[in-house]
């Protein structure tokens, strides 16, 4: 007896065509083709109605959203479907849940199921019985083929031999090892990016640096004629690949990322390229093969790397970014063991003040620690300048050679350049010298491909001429004189113009590894730890309460609250000008001693100290209704207070 009726006649066929990667629907033809011609066994069996679901090609059965499973289920629902044929069950679900939804629906509405072998109906418990294993071995079937290739694809990485891809910088010598690229233009490339890395220590700045300086660098595409090397500018992503790849170590890897299942509407959705830990590592094999960098460079630059992280780690010192304080992300909290944030005030936003309010952001309580960041500045460079002054002049020596360096390795990169353009135009004429003339149609494409190499050899050309004319970056013996001279006297090569507080802030980073600040009583007691371990302890006074930079000193105010009972302004103008040259500073500096300033800010204090003044003859009469604050650094100008850093004038 045919399970066939009019009624399933009178419906539709579904044909459901699936192939599960994208790599088989390109490369499996006669699978598909098979899938395919089933519409004619459905049309053999009666149906005159068939209609083909293809949407799923190059999807997964295992559980992932599948648009024309759907599809179909939503046809079985409106009652459309007659009978779902498929080549066999692996095609319609690889999973428990799809099959077995699959199975209940065609049951509740009388849809056949139809493979090669068959005509099933779900109604009859036969039938259910042989569809519901066909659908769980189809199930093992995919768990069974999935451990063994993983397993197999494991064992052969543990040994070193597999290779899935190779990174640029290297080419497959067998199946099972790999060697660098014997192309000296891309190993020249590669040893660049690491010896700026270790200049600049971020990748940005080498990402700048390749930019400004207009360098290529090798990147692998694949093609319908395999894989071949490009150079095009980089991005930020390449140099970075580069740099965190443990293949330019020497070093063999396999499993650094892995993948995540979750649910969504449902549906199992695979997210895949979740960094591991170094311990979860399929693999790691050092001295696996020719190496770019060692494997303790590599381990240091990953340190950097992830030291320059801002915000992405509680210990991270973070990136070296613009401003004028000096120990930006080196700072520590030794209240609440939190790091210290920079705020920078003023009219140009040169003044840092170092504050901890991670509590109060987080947790809404008080705020813990804030101070000025000049003197604390001052003391730690001071530090630093004691413990590198014996290597002031292997610095120097270093500098001329960095200096040097630096303008003779662009000139090496377009001159590879060049050679590998000249390569290119000599194969271009010689494709063009070996086409019949008469064969325009080839030979014009060829002569339009020459002229394209040689455009690219005139360009090149033209640069390299450019840098040949250029300073080669040795230094005139003047020039050396003087940078010998800056190393012997650290302390003055420390403060010159020219150096940009960047690079202050890379020294510092170079040799401390962090600072940890307390603040008691009216001084910051610091902990200096030094990258070699040890500890170095400094005590630096903190301002009072309405103290800043511009305040007079102490011992200014007592001498001036003497004098002021028996000299008038002019005459102590005198010989606080008088001290300060004995002092050592120079006669220019006298001004900022004139009468109007002793007046304005020093004689308001005597006054407040109770010591009755005379007024001299070019002070205003609003001196005397003005009432007088006892508080340092204020000054009074025709009767009004202002702060001393508005004056503009530094006293003591």
């Amino acid at each position: 007896m045919t399970k066939i009726t009019a009624e399933h006649l009178a419906r539709g066929a579904f044909v459901y065509v699936r192939q599960s990667t994208a790599d088989q629907v390109h490369n499996n033809h006669e699978s598909r083709r098979r899938q395919y011609g089933l519409a004619d066994r459905a049309r053999a069996l009666g149906w005159g109605v068939v209609e083909v679901i293809d949407d799923d090609l190059g999807r997964s059965g295992s559980g992932v959203s599948r648009p024309g499973f759907e599809k179909l289920l939503a046809a079985i629902c409106q009652g459309r479907v007659g009978a779902v044929v498929s080549i066999e069950a692996s095609r319609l679900a690889r999973n428990g849940r799809d099959w077995h939804t699959l199975l209940e629906f065609c049951g509740l509405v009388g849809t056949l199921i139809v493979d090669e072998d068959g005509v099933y109906d779900p109604r009859h418990p036969n039938d259910r019985l042989l569809l519901g294993m066909k659908g769980t071995m189809s199930e093992m079937e995919l768990s069974i083929f999935r451990q063994r290739s993983l397993e197999a694809l494991k064992q052969k990485a543990r040994r070193g031999e597999l290779f899935l891809t190779v990174a640029v910088g290297y080419v497959k010598v067998t199946h099972d090892r790999i060697d660098k690229d014997p192309d000296r233009r891309i190993q020249e490339a590669l040893a660049l990016v690491f010896r700026k890395f270790a200049e600049m220590q971020t990748v940005r700045q080498v990402h700048l640096w390749f930019r400004q300086e207009r360098l290529s660098l090798p990147a692998v595409s694949y093609g319908l004629d395999g894989r071949h090397v490009e150079w095009k500018p980089p991005v930020y992503n390449t140099i970075h690949h580069m740099l965190t790849n443990p293949i330019y170590a020497g070093a063999y890897v396999f499993g650094r990322t892995g993948s995540r299942i979750t649910i969504e509407a449902g549906r199992k959705r695979i997210v895949r390229g979740f960094r591991k830990d170094r311990g979860e590592w399929e693999a790691l094999i050092l001295d696996h093969h020719e190496g770019y960098i060692s494997w303790a460079e590599f381990e240091r630059n990953q340190r950097l790397i992830a030291d320059n992280a801002n915000g992405k780690s509680f210990m991270s010192r973070g990136s070296v970014r613009r401003g004028e304080a000096l120990l930006a992300g080196v700072l520590r909290c030794g209240h609440c063991g939190r790091k210290l944030h920079v705020a920078y005030s003023g009219t140009n936003g040169s003044s840092g003040r170092y504050h901890c309010r991670g509590g109060q952001i987080n947790h809404g309580g008080d705020r813990c620690i804030s101070f000025g960041g000049m003197r604390v500045d001052r003391a730690v460079g001071a530090e630093v300048i004691e413990r590198l002054q014996p290597l002031g002049i292997e610095a120097a020596l270093a500098a001329a050679e960095a200096q040097h360096l630096e303008n003779t390795e662009k000139r090496r990169q377009v001159e590879f350049a060049l050679e590998q353009a000249r390569f290119e135009a000599a194969r271009a004429r010689r494709q063009y010298d070996a086409v019949d003339p008469d064969n325009r149609l080839v030979a014009g494409e060829l002569e339009r491909r020459w002229n394209e190499c040689l455009a690219a050899v005139r360009v090149l050309e033209d640069e390299y001429d450019a840098l040949a004319v250029t300073p080669t970056g040795l230094l005139s013996p003047t020039e050396r004189e003087r940078l010998f001279a800056l190393g012997a006297d650290l302390e003055r090569a420390w403060n010159a113009r020219g150096v940009t507080s960047s690079t202050r802030k890379r020294i510092v980073r170079t040799l401390i590894e962090e600072i940890v600040v307390r603040v008691e009583d009216d001084a910051l007691n610091l902990v200096v730890r030094w990258q070699g371990g040890d500890h170095t302890a400094l005590r630096v006074r903190k301002n009072r309460a309405g103290q800043h930079r511009w305040s007079t000193d102490a011992d200014v105010v007592q001498l001036v609250t003497i004098l002021a009972r028996q000299m008038p302004d002019q005459a102590i103008a005198a010989v606080l000008a008088l001290a300060r040259r004995r002092g050592g500073e120079t006669a220019g500096q006298d001004r900022a001693y004139a009468g109007f300033v002793i007046t304005a800010t020093l004689r308001p204090i005597a006054m407040a100290s109770g010591w009755s003044v005379g007024r001299s003859p070019w002070m205003k009469p609003p001196w005397r209704s003005t009432s007088v604050r006892p508080r340092y650094g204020a000054s009074l100008m025709g009767g009004c207070y202002q702060q001393a850093s508005c004056a503009k004038v530094r006293l003591g």
